[in-house]
């Protein structure tokens, strides 16, 4: 449901402290955790700056799967003119189930300089995208920022997404205030167990959590201008599972119950096995309507009212 709040146009975070000098501060800083790498909850303390690789598989250098207008966000991101994602390459989370397998878990990309990083955010600006959509970003933050500069110097005015996985550490998220206008994590479990079996991850229900915390307190609820385009806030996904396993109910309990009832929620449906999960009993089916339906009334019954609306084909039953 869309909100009109924001009665006059709201300058991009990033350029404000790019003037007052707060942005070289912040890339220095995140330089100085790849020596030891914990920029996300891993805390693989690889040595990045000479290339060495954690969980993620990302090195030093920013890697790049493409980059365009996208037409399939939310209707907030895409307005007319489209949401300038741009896909980077790996990932820290990796689930077994990942829709962009080839993406997060075999490395589909190339390494890119830090100015055709920001070229490209540019280029995607002269296209007429509302914003820069930073897809799996959580393990490319010092790259991301030092790739803004040479942009800012190139004319980029435009919002930047930080479009996440959920499983983000406080003290890179800290960077990013000041920086970041849009905040799109995923929340992708509520449970432990299945995190840990499907992304290593036992900790990111206590981690997302906290993320998502942060990153509301940073931008607040989502905003909007006058022609319902995103200008800042958070937007929280989250992609219904078979059998209840991402703790639907939960998710949105915390949403509505811990940090806002006016918080803009994706619930989608368009899981289906991929990746390494076609022989899984639990993963090896898509949702069915119900468990859909399901999903959206655990929404509704908390008093989370700002659901992203678009077309959807439900022929499982």
């Amino acid at each position: 449901m869309a909100e009109k709040n924001a009665p006059k146009k709201l300058e991009a975070a990033y350029l404000e402290t790019y003037r007052e000098g707060r942005l070289q501060k912040k890339i220095d800083k995140a330089f100085q955790i790849l020596e030891s790498c914990t920029i996300c909850p891993r805390r693989c303390n690889v040595n990045r700056l000479r290339g060495e690789k954690g969980v993620c598989q990302a090195g030093l250098e920013p890697e790049v799967s493409s980059y365009s207008p996208h037409f399939g966000e939310e209707s907030p991101l895409v307005g007319q003119h489209g949401s300038g994602t741009i896909f980077l390459t790996h990932c820290n989370l990796r689930c077994s189930f990942c829709q962009n397998y080839s993406i997060s878990h075999l490395g589909e990309g190339q390494r890119v300089s830090y100015k055709r990083l920001a070229g490209m955010m540019v280029e995607l600006q002269s296209l007429g995208c509302h914003n820069i959509n930073f897809v799996s970003p959580s393990h490319y933050v010092p790259q991301i920022l030092k790739s803004l500069p040479p942009a800012i110097e190139a004319g980029l005015s435009i919002p930047l997404v930080y479009n996440t996985g959920g499983y983000d550490a406080l003290e890179t998220l800290s960077l990013l205030e000041g920086v970041i206008d849009i905040y799109m994590p995923d929340f992708k479990f509520s449970q432990g167990p299945p995190a840990e079996e499907f992304c290593h991850a036992p900790d990111y229900p206590q981690a997302a959590k906290a993320a998502i915390k942060e990153m509301h307190r940073q931008v607040g609820d989502l905003v909007l201008d006058d022609k319902e385009i995103a200008v800042r806030g958070l937007l929280v996904r989250h992609l219904v599972l078979p059998g209840g396993l991402a703790g639907t109910d939960e998710v949105m309990k915390f949403l509505a119950q811990e940090l806002s009832k006016k918080t803009y929620v994706n619930i989608m449906d368009q899981y289906h096995p991929c990746g390494d999960v076609d022989w899984s009993p639990l993963l090896g089916r898509r949702i069915t309507a119900r468990e859909f339906q399901d999903a959206f009334d655990a929404a509704q019954r908390e008093g989370l009212t700002r659901l992203d609306k678009r077309d959807r084909f439900r022929i499982v039953f």
